[in-house]
């Protein structure tokens, strides 16, 4: 049996998105510092944020009860005009909402979908297919390179600095604190773009 709308909306957007789920208290404590991870208002804070999440969970449960109503009414009024216009005049309704509509809620179209595959077309439409998908691979290979290059530059030139070996560019650019602070942000700035 095919997924309903409700049912893939749900999986989505429902099933993942438990801040207990997402962050354990655990991890939660640890992104303060050691001094503050016992403090009873980060329990309060994670509390909070749990209720936050709630009411957003709640609200987007909302959403999708309204989405599926409307798609019902959707289905509804095209099935309505269809029966208004008899099959023969779609002009008031467009063939393409109908072939939609016929796909997703499985009704009796009297109207082709597409034309189907030859060999020879469908050939050329894998070909292309997997020339698209080996283009994608390789664009984000060639990302994922710089991306790698740049993280290690950065973890080297911080691992210098912890050990004391100044490389000549930080000696000879003057503020070293800035200079390190322009390093993290670096770091952090590949790392948070690289995540999204």
């Amino acid at each position: 049996m095919a997924p309903t709308e409700s049912t893939i909306l749900a999986n989505f957007l429902l099933l993942p998105s438990a801040l207990p789920k997402l962050v354990p208290f655990r991890k939660f404590t640890d992104l303060f510092p050691r001094s503050q991870r016992s403090n009873p208002q980060v329990k309060d804070l994670y509390r909070e944020l749990q209720h936050v999440r709630a009411l957003h969970r709640d609200q987007v449960e909302r959403n999708i009860a309204r989405e599926v109503n409307q798609g019902q009414r959707q289905r509804r009024e095209v099935i309505k005009a269809r029966r208004h216009t008899g099959g023969g005049d779609v002009d008031r309704v467009a063939i393409h909402d109908m072939q939609i509509e016929a796909q997703f809620f499985n009704l009796m179209s009297n109207y082709p979908t597409q034309t189907p595959h030859t060999l020879p077309s469908l050939l050329s439409d894998m070909e292309n297919a997997c020339k698209d998908l080996q283009a994608d691979i390789d664009a984000f290979e060639a990302d994922i390179q710089t991306t790698l290059g740049d993280i290690t530059s950065t973890v080297e030139d911080l691992s210098d600095l912890r050990y004391g070996r100044f490389g000549t560019s930080i000696v000879h650019q003057g503020n070293l604190q800035e200079n390190v602070l322009e390093g993290l942000r670096g770091l952090e700035e590949i790392c948070w773009s690289s995540s999204s």
